[in-house]
């Protein structure tokens, strides 16, 4: 009965857990808010992706959309440093018609610059071994728990074009120095589809054709 009782409170407390577990777009940055007509503004952001807004937490709280800012950064204790926002224009739903919509920059070069867009989704294998032991005597069992996902874009020849994750795209885009890539790649155990790895990627092509 005591071992049961254990049981039930490492599920409990790992259910706490990850309900508690805040994301970077769900919690106030310190940053910087340029707006397009050309105002500067200091303070606590808060970001939505989805829905290409920024908040701005001074004396009031106010809501800007990407169509009248430029760019935002903010200091994120979740990554450990700055992270810089740029609105770009961009074809959403393929019809022809580009909205400004917001970027991250991840790394900037001459031939090819990194972008991405963060979402929260929800990763079933996270709950792991905690679902086995959800019956009718503990209650329903554990919704899924959630992980920041990333899409990740190339600019390159002033189109910004969403990244497939796959190697083969990733090595096109590089093909004139594909060699010295996968070399790069290999001896350091990079992925192309992690976001750490593939900025180095990224940044490395740059290097070589400075």
């Amino acid at each position: 009965m005591k071992k049961l009782l254990y049981i039930f409170l490492f599920v409990f407390i790992a259910v706490q857990n990850v309900d508690a577990q805040n994301f970077p777009s769900q919690v106030w940055h310190d940053g910087t808010l340029y707006l397009s007509d050309g105002e500067v503004y200091k303070g606590k952001l808060k970001y939505d992706l989805d829905n290409n807004i920024v908040q701005l937490q001074s004396q009031s709280v106010q809501t800007y959309s990407s169509s009248s800012i430029t760019r935002f950064e903010i200091f994120d204790e979740y990554y450990g440093g700055i992270r810089t926002f740029y609105s770009l224009p961009y074809d959403i739903n393929n019809n022809d018609y580009a909205v400004p919509i917001f970027f991250e920059l991840l790394t900037d070069g001459p031939d090819i610059t990194l972008l991405c867009r963060e979402y929260i989704t929800s990763d079933p294998r996270s709950m792991g071994m905690y679902s086995m032991y959800m019956s009718p005597m503990y209650g329903p069992p554990m919704t899924n728990s959630s992980k920041l996902a990333f899409d990740f874009y190339f600019l390159a020849e002033g189109e910004i074009t969403k990244y497939s994750q796959k190697k083969k795209e990733l090595l096109n885009y590089m093909e004139d120095r594909e060699d010295e890539v996968k070399l790069y790649m290999r001896k350091n155990r990079l992925s192309h589809d992690r976001r750490g790895d593939l900025l180095r990627i990224t940044a490395y092509y740059n290097q070589l054709k400075e």
